[in-house]
C-alpha cells in the first residue's frame, strides 16, 4: 500500500470529514484585528513550540503516574487487604473509568474556559488527592480516592489533544501529539518503577505518597513551561451545541472506527499490565516488589515507539502503520506465554512497542479528522481509550484469576483481532470510494 499523505486522515477507511485548514493568525484580546501583530502556530525549531512540547511532556509524566501508580502495587494491596487480583485491580479501573466518564464534559468546560486553564486546574486537584490517597484507611476508601483522582486528571487528555491541534502546524501535529504520548509512557513507566522500589522499602503507602510528591513538581513545571494559547477562540457553555457536535461525531464513519481501535489497543495493555506483577510475584518466578517495578522500563520502548510514530505515518500511511503495530503486539501476547524471562521480557517489549505507536496513530487521526469540536472528538476517543483500560485490566484479572496468564493472554488477543478487523475494513471502505468515485463519473457523462 502507498503511504498516504500525512495530512489526510486515512488511518481506518474512508471519511466525508476533511482535514483542518492551516489556523489562521487571530487578534490578541483587547487588539483591533487589524492592529494584532500576526503569528503563526508553532511548529519545530521554535522556541514556543520547544516549552510547549516539554509543558506537554511533564504534564503526561505526572498524570499518569498518577493515574496508574496503584498498578505495580496490587500484590503487595492484595496482601495488605486479603482481597483477590479482580478487587484489587479496582484501583486501577476505577480511575480509568472515572477519566473516561468526565474526559468528555470537560472538553465542554475547555471550550469556554480556556485549554490552558483547565489543565492546569485538573493538575493541581489530581495532585492534591494524590498527597491523600496514602491514608486511605481502607480498599473501599482507597477506590473511591482513585475515582476521584481519575476524575480530576481527565483534564488533561480533555484538553491536550485539542491545544495541539490549534497550537501547533499541520505538518508537526503527529509529532507533536508523539511527544505527548511519550511523556505519557515515561510517566506510566516512572511511576509504577518509583512505587516498585519505594514498596519494597517502605510499604505501598509511602510509595504512593512520593510518586504524589514527584507528580506536584512535574505540575509545576508545566505550568510555567506552557506558553499562552494564541488561537484559542472562547465559546459560549450551550449543552445542546455540546450535544449536537458529540452526535456529529459518533455518525463519522471514520472517528468510531478509530475510538473502537482505541478502546481495543488500551484493552491490550490494560490485561497484560495490570496482571504481568501478579504472574512474576508467582512461581517460578517469584520476583520481589522492586524487581517487579523495574519491569516497566519497558515503557521506554513505548517512548521511542511513539515519538515515531509520524514518521512511521509518512512511510507506511496510517492504516499500514496499524498494520504493523497489531501484528508486533500479537507477536508480543504469543511470545509472553513462555515460561522463561528471557522470552516473556522481549514479548513484553514488543507488546509496548506496537500499542504506543498504534495509539499515537490512531489519537492523532482524531484531531487531524475533526473539523469542529476538536477537544470533544479528542475527549471520545479518551473516552473510549479509557474504557479499554477499564475494562482490559478488570477482565484480564478475572482471566487470570480463572485460568492463568493463557486466559489473559486470549483476551489480549481477542481485541487485537478486534483492531484487525476495523482497520481491515477501514481498508476496503477506502478501496471502494477510491473506485466508486471513477464510475459515478462513467455514468454521468453516458
Amino acid at each position: 500500500m502507498p503511504p498516504a499523505h500525512t495530512g489526510a486522515p486515512v488511518t481506518a477507511g474512508a471519511s466525508t470529514s476533511s482535514s483542518p485548514a492551516p489556523l489562521a493568525a487571530v487578534p490578541a484580546a483587547g487588539v483591533p484585528h487589524s492592529a494584532a501583530p500576526q503569528c503563526e502556530p508553532h511548529g519545530p525549531g521554535d522556541p514556543g513550540y520547544r516549552r510547549l512540547s516539554l509543558a506537554l511532556f511533564a504534564a503526561g509524566l505526572a498524570t499518569f503516574a498518577l493515574l496508574y501508580s496503584t498498578q505495580a502495587l496490587l500484590p503487595a494491596l492484595s496482601a495488605d487487604f486479603g482481597v483477590t487480583a479482580g478487587q484489587a485491580s479496582w484501583t486501577v479501573s476505577a480511575a480509568t473509568a472515572a477519566l473516561a466518564l468526565f474526559v468528555l464534559p470537560l472538553s465542554a468546560l475547555s471550550e469556554r474556559f480556556g485549554r490552558t486553564r483547565l489543565m492546569t486546574c485538573s493538575m493541581m486537584v489530581a495532585v492534591g488527592v494524590a498527597l491523600l490517597v496514602p491514608f486511605a484507611p481502607s480498599l473501599p476508601w482507597l477506590i473511591a480516592l482513585r475515582a476521584v483522582q481519575g476524575a480530576a486528571i481527565a483534564g488533561v487528555p480533555a484538553s491536550a489533544m485539542a491545544y495541539l491541534a490549534e497550537e501547533v502546524r499541520p505538518k508537526a501535529l503527529v509529532t507533536a501529539i508523539g511527544l505527548f504520548v511519550a511523556g505519557n509512557s515515561i510517566g506510566g513507566m516512572s511511576g509504577r518503577l518509583v512505587t516498585g522500589w519505594a514498596a519494597q522499602a517502605w510499604g505501598w503507602r509511602a510509595a504512593l505518597f512520593t510518586v504524589g510528591a514527584l507528580s506536584l513538581v512535574c505540575a509545576v513545571a508545566f505550568r510555567v513551561l506552557l506558553p499562552r494559547a494564541r488561537f484559542f477562540r472562547p465559546a459560549p457553555l450551550d449543552p445542546r451545541a455540546v450535544g449536537r457536535t458529540v452526535a456529529g461525531h459518533l455518525r463519522d464513519p471514520l472517528l468510531l472506527r478509530l475510538y473502537g481501535i482505541g478502546a481495543l489497543f488500551m484493552t491490550v495493555f490494560g490485561a497484560v499490565y495490570t496482571v504481568i506483577g501478579y504472574r512474576l510475584a508467582e512461581e517460578p518466578f517469584s520476583l520481589g516488589q522492586g524487581v517487579i517495578g523495574s519491569i516497566f522500563l519497558i515503557y521506554l520502548v513505548g517512548t521511542v515507539s511513539s515519538a515515531a510514530a509520524g514518521r512511521l505515518v509518512g512511510r507506511l500511511g496510517r492504516r499500514g502503520t496499524l498494520y504493523l503495530a497489531v501484528t508486533t503486539t500479537a507477536l508480543g501476547l504469543l511470545c509472553s506465554l513462555a515460561s522463561s524471562l528471557a522470552v516473556i521480557l522481549p514479548g513484553l517489549v514488543l507488546i509496548t512497542a506496537g500499542f504506543f505507536a498504534g495509539h499515537a496513530a490512531a489519537s492523532a487521526a482524531v484531531s487531524r479528522t475533526a473539523r469542529t469540536g476538536r477537544a470533544q472528538a479528542s475527549a471520545l476517543y479518551q473516552s473510549a481509550y479509557y474504557l479499554g483500560s477499564s475494562a482490559g485490566g478488570t477482565l484480564g484479572a478475572l482471566a487470570y484469576h480463572a485460568g492463568g496468564w493463557p486466559a489473559t493472554t486470549g483476551i489480549a488477543l481477542l481485541a487485537v483481532l478486534g483492531v484487525v478487523s476495523l482497520t481491515l475494513y477501514g481498508s476496503h471502505v477506502a478501496r471502494a470510494a477510491r473506485f466508486a468515485v471513477p464510475a459515478a463519473t462513467v455514468r454521468a457523462v453516458r
